[in-house]
C-alpha cells in the first residue's frame, strides 16, 4: 500500500521552490486525490495578506501534479510536465489569508490519453472557499 502522506511532495510534481502551492498529499487514488497546502507569507501568490486568484489556480493544478506524480511513483517512471489545458467555471467564495491550511481535493471525471478533466473544490477547515473544472494536458518531457 502507497503512503503517499511519506513521499516528499518534490519527488511528485516538476515545480521548485518558491513555485510550489502544495505541501504534501494526503490521500491519493486514481480517480481522487487531496492535497493539504498552509499560505504563508513568502508564497509569490500572496498579496495583502492573501493569495491571489492566479494562486488559487495553480494549488488545483499542483494538485493535478501530484496525482500524476503518484501514478508515476507506482508506475516507477519519472516525474513529467504538464500544463493547464483549459479552466472553466472557476468560482472564488473568498480568498485564504496567510496561515490558513487548504485542503483540495480533485476528481477525475474524463482521462483520455495524456489529457485528464478534473472537478476540484478548496476548502478551509469545512468551508468551501474554490471549485473549479480543469483539464491538463500531461507532456512526455521528464521534470527536471
Amino acid at each position: 500500500m502507497l503512503n503517499v502522506e511519506e513521499i516528499p511532495i518534490l519527488e511528485l510534481i516538476p515545480q521548485r521552490p518558491p513555485f510550489v502551492m502544495v505541501d504534501r498529499v494526503e490521500a491519493f487514488d486514481r480517480v481522487r486525490t487531496t492535497t493539504s497546502f498552509t499560505v504563508r507569507d513568502e508564497c509569490i501568490f500572496v498579496e495583502d495578506g492573501a493569495m491571489t486568484p492566479d494562486g488559487m489556480v495553480e494549488n488545483v493544478a499542483q494538485t493535478c501534479a501530484a496525482r500524476m506524480g503518484c501514478v508515476n511513483y507506482l508506475n516507477r517512471e519519472s516525474v513529467k510536465l504538464g500544463f493547464i489545458g483549459a479552466v472553466r467555471d472557476m468560482s472564488f467564495l473568498r480568498l485564504p489569508c496567510v496561515g490558513e491550511t487548504l485542503t483540495t481535493s480533485i476528481i477525475v471525471r474524463e482521462e483520455v490519453f495524456r489529457m485528464t478533466l478534473v472537478d476540484a473544490e478548496v476548502r478551509s477547515g469545512d468551508e468551501i472557499i474554490a471549485t473549479a473544472e480543469m483539464k491538463i494536458a500531461l507532456s512526455e518531457v521528464d521534470a527536471q
